[in-house]
């Protein structure tokens, strides 16, 4: 009996050393492939903002939407510019809209005077004739090509005396009028008369050479003729 079990002792073990050499084969024969070892998969590092960032990022926005106002505010005053054009305002308004006071040139200042000698009683349409007489004449061809030259002419302006001008009282309003009055009519901001108006006088006076004029306007007190 002990002999017998050894043989089958010795059989089983055999079979086994037989059957581990036959797996491979086998494996080969089914055809498939041996497990594949994977390298494990790194996930690439997630880029954050730093919080150093934050500061420059806030004045960014700061400065765009500062830019963004800006640049409609700018709009806005185009667009009003366009609707209500400076020589379509009221002449009043831009009487009381000058502001360059001081920054007059000698012209200026001669074309101011001529106004506030001239015609500081009368209304602004009436000073605004008086200061466009001065230039058409300084346009003309006819009198001097400058404006001092024109209003300091001899025996055309009563208020000149000796080709000198007297001191206007540079701290009144009508000053400051004539000021804004001579500016206007220099850049054609308004008109009051033509361009061929040469001449006026004061309504309480009657010179002869106005038979010789004709008649364009009264403005106030004073009589225009081209």
């Amino acid at each position: 009996m002990l002999g017998s079990f050894r043989l089958r002792v010795f059989a089983a073990l055999v079979l086994m050393v037989s059957g581990f050499a036959a797996s491979p084969a086998l494996a080969a024969d089914s055809g498939l492939a041996p497990p594949v070892q994977m390298a494990p998969i790194q996930a690439a590092p997630v880029q954050t903002a730093s919080v150093s960032n934050l500061p420059n990022l806030a004045a960014f926005v700061r400065e765009q939407t500062t830019q963004t106002v800006a640049a409609e505010a700018r709009a806005a005053a185009e667009q009003a510019a366009q609707i209500v054009p400076a020589a379509a305002r009221p002449l009043k308004d831009l009487v009381i809209g000058f502001v360059d006071f001081g920054n007059q040139d000698e012209e200026q200042l001669c074309l101011a005077k001529a106004v506030y000698f001239e015609a500081r009683s009368e209304s602004l349409e009436g000073q605004l004739a008086v200061a466009e007489v001065v230039l058409n004449r300084s346009r003309s061809g006819v009198y001097p090509s400058g404006i001092c030259a024109v209003v300091t002419q001899h025996a055309q302006f009563s208020f000149i005396h000796a080709g000198r001008f007297p001191a206007p009282n540079t701290s009144s309003d009508a000053w400051h009028k004539a000021l804004a009055i001579a500016e206007i009519a220099r850049k054609h901001l308004a008109t009051a008369v033509a361009p061929n108006v040469l001449w006026y006088h004061a309504d309480y006076v009657a010179p002869a050479w106005g038979r010789q004029r004709t008649r364009v306007a009264q403005i106030g007190t004073h009589i225009f003729y081209s």
